[in-house]
């Protein structure tokens, strides 16, 4: 029986000592929880005492009645802490308290008088007595703790009630048998080991939920689960080998056989339970129920929610992703879900373990989408046929409530617009929907809407690119266009003034053949889907020469003001002379044909240099801010398309390089690109 001690005080040892280091670390200074860090800290030592009196007997007597009356006087000072602030808090007398606390003290010295001053007969007798009068002091302390509580706060102190008063009771079941037969039961003393460590379990939870305590101790509810699971598990098997055994000494001839047989079978029913998902939702149920102030545990459920949502486990797509998420938190296993439009027509998107509904063309979902709007409650349709008066608004469609297994409606909630609703089954056990349910539903369900709401957006966004793509291609072609009919408009214009002019015509073939040309490299561009693999090493200044010839027939005429040599880029030459050519025209544009627009290049730093300057109207810095490059915004009224500057802004940058514009109004302005040399572009 002594190896049974040495096993039970070691585990409780053990048990305390963790949890020691839990009160250590959570500890933020205040008595109440001061004292239980005390008082456990004294169990573990007395727990460890005990281990070696129990094993080998090398602890003296005097320790051992030392540590009972240390350990009596550890708790029964955290309870009266306790009671003295409740005393407190509600101005009421505390004289009980100190006569009780006199009556403890008294009790425990009686465990620690030397044998010498009381007669041997009488020696144990007054140990025993101080151990039932210490122990039914505590009970009464517990008895009054359990009182003082209000009613809506007891969940905070009933387990530490449970595991005090427990202890209490045992030692007054053992001490009063000693002092009734003048001897310590040793199977009662051996089993004060397990009875300890039974306790520290509930002083953790009682620390828990107790943080004004200033103990900020958090229990993890897997971790309470799957010890729970681990110790189920344990005393299964344990009795199932107690069975066994039992088998074997009286089945005969047949018992070796049948023991072997009856534990692979419990083995097998032990398997098939732990893997029950009936069985493991119950048991949370039992645990959330009876073991912590609040149903769920919030970090881990948002987590999970967030684990979910955002497909960190899983390649599922998101809709059935939500439904998943959502049932997750009710344990449902299946459901539907629905978006639904500004317009309140709503479309099944999703199912996951619920087979698709058959339903009319239009489903009848208004009165539905209007309730979840104006409400924003979450349908519980028991609740619903049970008790329609609290719908009084809400008609549900036939099909709807003839789902099979149907259960709750829960809304998506986005920006206060009814965005969807998940319908979910219900779950593996039966589960009472409370406030707590209700309130994390709705939260989720909204946190859902937003991840639903971003990715609408984003493929929103998706196609919104490939039709920006595609008209801002168009843009910049019709901007080209333009320029080319204008070219051709001029030589209409004047093809009967001069069509005897030999030099008109060679001019007007020219254009023609230029215009044709850049037609077909912009019918090039529009069959391309990435123009810019399109580039190479080009010489720049022979690109300009190119642009101001062609920009020549319009006055003003661009002139080329300095002459340097050969400066190579990497660019594509058909954008590049456009680009050229856009920046040239809006000078020409921008100044009187008198005026004068001119085209210079140099190199320095390893980076090009073209300048456009002309000495037209100029423009004001806010304009030069705000609307130059902005596209699709012209100043030009009906004749502009507004992409021109837009355009070689963001060529430039492609190049790598940048735009510099430099403008007072009535000076003129003067255009800068910047452009990385070929050689140093890797």
């Amino acid at each position: 029986m002594s190896e049974f001690g040495l096993l039970g005080f070691t585990f409780a040892a053990v048990l305390l000592l963790i949890l020691l280091l839990l009160l250590l670390t959570s500890w933020r200074g205040r008595l109440q929880g001061g004292v239980m860090l005390a008082a456990t800290f004294i169990t573990m030592v007395w727990s460890g005492l005990f281990a070696l009196q129990s094993g080998y007997k090398l602890v003296p007597g005097a320790v051992i009645w030392g540590m009972e009356a240390l350990k009596n006087l550890a708790w029964c000072g955290f309870l009266m802490v306790l009671l003295y602030n409740m005393a407190k808090q509600r101005n009421t007398s505390t004289s009980f308290f100190r006569i009780l606390s006199v009556v403890i003290l008294i009790a425990s010295v009686m465990l620690v008088l030397p044998e010498a001053i009381l007669l041997p007969v009488v020696f144990l007798d007054v140990r025993y007595l101080g151990q039932v009068v210490t122990a039914v002091a505590g009970m009464m302390l517990v008895e009054q703790l359990y009182r003082n509580t209000t009613t809506e706060h007891r969940w905070g102190i009933k387990y530490l009630c449970f595991g005090l008063g427990g202890m209490f009771a045992f030692d007054f079941y053992l001490f009063s048998d000693a002092l009734l037969f003048k001897r310590i039961d040793a199977d009662l003393w051996y089993a004060r080991g397990g009875v300890a460590a039974m306790i520290v379990p509930l002083l953790a939870i009682t620390a828990a939920r107790n943080p004004t305590w200033s103990l900020d101790l958090f229990v993890s509810r897997r971790i309470v689960f799957h010890t729970t699971t681990l110790l189920s598990a344990g005393v299964y098997m344990l009795l199932m080998a107690f069975a066994g055994y039992y088998i074997k000494l009286y089945g005969g001839e047949w018992g070796p056989v049948l023991q072997i047989t009856f534990l692979f079978a419990a083995a097998l029913v032990l398997v098939a339970l732990l893997f029950s998902g009936q069985v493991r939702a119950r048991a949370k149920v039992f645990i959330n129920k009876h073991f912590f102030s609040y149903r769920y545990d919030y970090r881990e459920e948002w987590l999970r929610l967030i684990r979910l949502l955002s497909g960190q486990e899983t390649e599922v797509p998101l809709f059935e992703r939500v439904i998943w998420a959502l049932g997750e938190i009710v344990d449902s296993t299946g459901g539907l879900l629905w978006l639904c439009s500004d317009n309140r027509e709503c479309e099944l998107v999703a199912h996951r373990n619920q087979p698709m509904p058959e339903m009319e063309t239009d489903p009848g979902l208004s009165s539905l989408v209007d309730f979840l709007g104006k409400r924003q409650w979450v349908i519980d349709l028991d609740e619903y046929e049970a008790q329609p008066e609290l719908y009084e608004e809400l008609v549900l469609p036939p099909w709807l409530t003839s789902l099979k297994g149907g259960w709750l409606i829960v809304p998506l909630i986005h920006d206060e617009r009814v965005m969807g609703f998940v319908f979910l089954t219900r779950p593996r056990t039966r589960i009472k929907i409370n406030w707590e349910n209700l309130d994390l539903l709705k939260t989720a369900g909204r946190q859902a809407a937003s991840y639903l709401t971003l990715y609408k957006t984003a493929e929103a966004l998706t196609e919104a690119k490939q039709f920006d793509g595609f008209n801002r291609l168009s843009a910049f072609v019709v901007h080209d266009l333009k320029n080319l009919i204008a070219q051709l408009s001029l030589i209409a214009k004047n093809a009967e003034k001069h069509r005897h002019n030999p030099a008109f015509i060679d001019d007007a073939f020219l254009t023609i053949d230029n215009a044709v040309k850049k037609m077909t490299r912009l019918m090039s561009y529009m069959r391309s889907s990435a123009p810019d693999e399109r580039r190479g090493r080009v010489e720049l200044s022979r690109i300009l020469k190119e642009a101001i010839a062609a920009k020549s027939v319009q006055e003003p005429v661009p002139r080329l003001v300095t002459d340097i040599g050969e400066i190579w880029i990497l660019a594509d030459p058909d954008r590049m002379e456009a680009i050229l050519g856009h920046v040239i025209q809006n000078a020409q544009d921008a100044t009187n044909p008198t005026g004068s627009v001119e085209a210079g290049l140099h190199s320095t730093n390893n980076m090009a240099i073209v300048e456009i300057t002309d000495d037209g109207a100029g423009m004001d810095e806010l304009f030069i801010r705000e609307r130059l490059f902005r596209p699709f915004d012209s100043t030009k009224g009906l004749t502009g398309m507004g992409v021109g500057a837009y355009e070689c802004r963001e060529f430039i940058h492609s190049l790598g390089g940048r735009v510099e514009v430099y403008s007072k109004v009535g000076e003129g302005t003067r255009f800068k690109l910047i452009i990385p040399l070929a050689d140093t572009v890797s």
